[in-house]
């Protein structure tokens, strides 16, 4: 860290010039004041002081012990440069900025919370949900006994949670009191793992929890407040800056290790532009020393070699899925004639002719669903119908898409995908419409951008809910328009499809699902003949065998089921002789309750 020099400046902050004496060592004093060589233990990685170590071999010297699968950070550093030339090959400059609050007399506490409130940790429960939130935002977990033992006995970590109002947690954050833990001369305190659960609806969730955490250290007499944000994640960057941070020029350092493997090397040329469904099988090649050559990143296609044996991607897709097979999955219509002659159950349903007979069949049925024969993405898909106007448009929507339109009766129960890679269930997970939750403030078009904003960060872009007339459809049968405040608490479903990249939202049940269901989507991928597919479910409840087929996707969105390998299951398939198989099923041993 670098700062402005008070001897120069006379106008330069106290904290600053504290800063400046540390790094250069120019008031021994203060330096003495200060616990030596402090390390916190944080469960996925330690926080190393760099300003408490005196000597840069010994800093170098505790980072390079850092653990298997961890993620240690080194942040204070008295002169980074040199600790990363002490050991080059293993060391590097993280690329990330540091961002800093100072508390004023006039600290913004924030509006009031809507929907849910912001306490501390309180129970072993609350540090698994907190993990819960990390592993959906793709971070680094930590033991919960890290967690739990930093809670009771460390008064230097502070640990926060946002909980909804029926108990759920939707966010966290860590925070660190710098003068608790080393008798820090700044006063200073920091702000770690900041997550937001990103199917939570709410909005505001993560500005409530930095806020909260805020308002802790100032009341405790600190000077500021830091945090560490990558250098490229504007959405975040924004968020700070509206809540007054400001840039200081902190580095952190990092050890060379594969968690932080994309933060030091160069990638294939244009592996970064990747969706997020190829990128995840990508990173999982190129962890194993597989050969990633980009072909199309626009597309997600690559070519994967190693040891001779070439296979080229696109997304899930690959060359061993046979063009009968994808065929198959695009044609809705033949496939749910496959799936019924092998025993499945399927929907009535018939091809859309345009006439008096589709009304007829609505009328026999009373409920349908409406889709065109090919597509995907949700595309033209009316979830629903049940009147003889809204059976034409949906047909007009869906003619829009393809000219072949399939009406099928509407099952009851929720949307369940059963990912199958070789033979193999490797993960499943219920699939829930859109849908935004009241603050008694802000307009329903207001709740549902912020959702999309949300969904779209989360998922690199690919999930959004489109503002059309579906969606206003939607929220005028519920009682509202676009215009209205919803009330505080109450939750509007604003989709009627669980399409991811209509904004829906993916809900791991991989240990609870019922083994039969399991059977039905090996069953299903056996059919059809097809290696890697996503199979699609109507389920009144996830842990009963009761169901009905809907459809199987040929290209399933593997990044959607993390933390369940399945990138690491695709990529078996593809190079069979790689080490490390991951936990699927067959038929003969699928998961479900005891």
């Amino acid at each position: 860290m670098t700062s402005l020099d008070p001897r120069a400046d006379p106008g330069a902050e106290p904290s600053e010039a504290i800063t400046l004496a540390l790094h250069e060592a120019a008031t021994q004093d203060v330096l003495d004041t200060m616990a030596d060589d402090v390390v916190l233990e944080l469960g996925w990685g330690r926080l190393i002081f760099g300003q408490t170590f005196a000597d840069p071999e010994r800093l170098a010297a505790v980072l390079r012990d850092e653990a298997q699968g961890r993620r240690d950070i080194c942040i204070y550093a008295r002169e980074p440069h040199v600790l990363v030339a002490k050991a080059p090959a293993e060391l590097f400059i993280d690329p990330s900025h540091t961002y800093r609050l100072r508390f004023t007399e006039d600290f913004d506490a924030g509006p009031p919370l809507s929907g849910f409130t912001v306490r501390t940790l309180q129970s072993r429960e609350d540090a698994d949900e907190m993990n819960r939130v990390y592993v959906r935002c793709g971070m680094v977990p930590a033991p919960t006994d890290v967690i739990w033992d930093n809670h009771q006995h460390q008064d230097s970590v502070d640990y926060l949670v946002a909980v909804t109002d029926d108990g759920s947690v939707i966010g966290t954050v860590t925070g660190v009191d710098h003068k608790t833990l080393f008798s820090d001369p700044e006063e200073g305190s920091s702000l770690w793992t900041l997550a937001v659960d990103p199917t939570a609806t709410l909005p505001g969730v993560g500005a409530a929890l930095t806020r909260r955490l805020a308002a802790i250290y100032r009341d405790r007499g600190r000077a500021y407040m830091d945090l560490s944000v990558t250098h490229d994640n504007n959405a975040a960057i924004a968020l700070y800056e509206k809540l007054g941070f400001t840039r200081v020029p902190v580095m952190a350092v990092k050890r060379k290790n594969a968690i932080n493997e994309p933060l030091f090397t160069h990638p294939p040329e244009t592996v970064d532009d990747l969706n997020p469904y190829a990128r995840i099988i990508a990173d999982e090649a190129m962890r194993r020393g597989i050969w990633v050559e980009v072909l199309d990143a626009e597309a997600g296609e690559m070519r994967l070699s190693h040891g001779g044996r070439s296979v080229v991607t696109r997304e899930s897709l690959s060359e061993y899925t046979s063009a009968v097979a994808m065929s198959r999955c695009d044609d809705k219509r033949l496939t749910r004639r496959i799936v019924s002659d092998a025993g499945i159950k399927v929907p009535k349903g018939r091809l859309a002719t345009f006439d008096d007979a589709d009304h007829a069949f609505l009328a026999e049925v009373g409920d349908v669903v409406v889709k065109p024969t090919r597509g995907e993405q949700g595309k033209g898909i009316t979830v629903g119908v049940d009147g003889p106007e809204e059976l034409d448009a949906a047909l007009a929507r869906a003619r829009e898409q393809h000219p072949e339109v399939l009406i099928e009766q509407r099952a009851e129960g929720d949307d369940l995908r059963l990912v199958v890679i070789d033979g193999k269930v490797v993960a499943a997970a219920l699939r829930k419409p859109a849908e935004v939750t009241g603050t008694g403030r802000h307009t329903i078009a207001e709740l549902i951008e912020a959702q999309s904003r949300r969904r779209e960060a989360a998922t690199g872009g690919e999930s959004r809910i489109p503002i059309d007339v579906v969606t206003e459809s939607t929220v005028k049968e519920a009682g509202y328009s676009f215009d209205d405040v919803l009330p505080e608490g109450e939750q509007l479903r604003v989709r009627r499809t669980a399409n991811l990249h209509q904004g829906g939202t993916i809900h791991d049940v991989t240990a609870t699902v019922h083994p039969e269901l399991c059977r039905v989507a090996v069953t299903a991928a056996a059919a059809i003949g097809i290696p890697v597919t996503g199979i699609d479910l109507l389920v009144p409840d996830v842990t009963e065998p009761e169901y009905a087929f809907i459809e199987a996707n040929e290209r399933p969105g593997l990044a959607n089921h993390e933390p369940q390998p399945t990138a690491q299951a695709f990529v078996d398939f593809l190079f069979p002789n790689q080490p490390g198989l991951p936990q699927a099923w067959t038929p003969d041993e699928v998961p479900g309750p005891a």
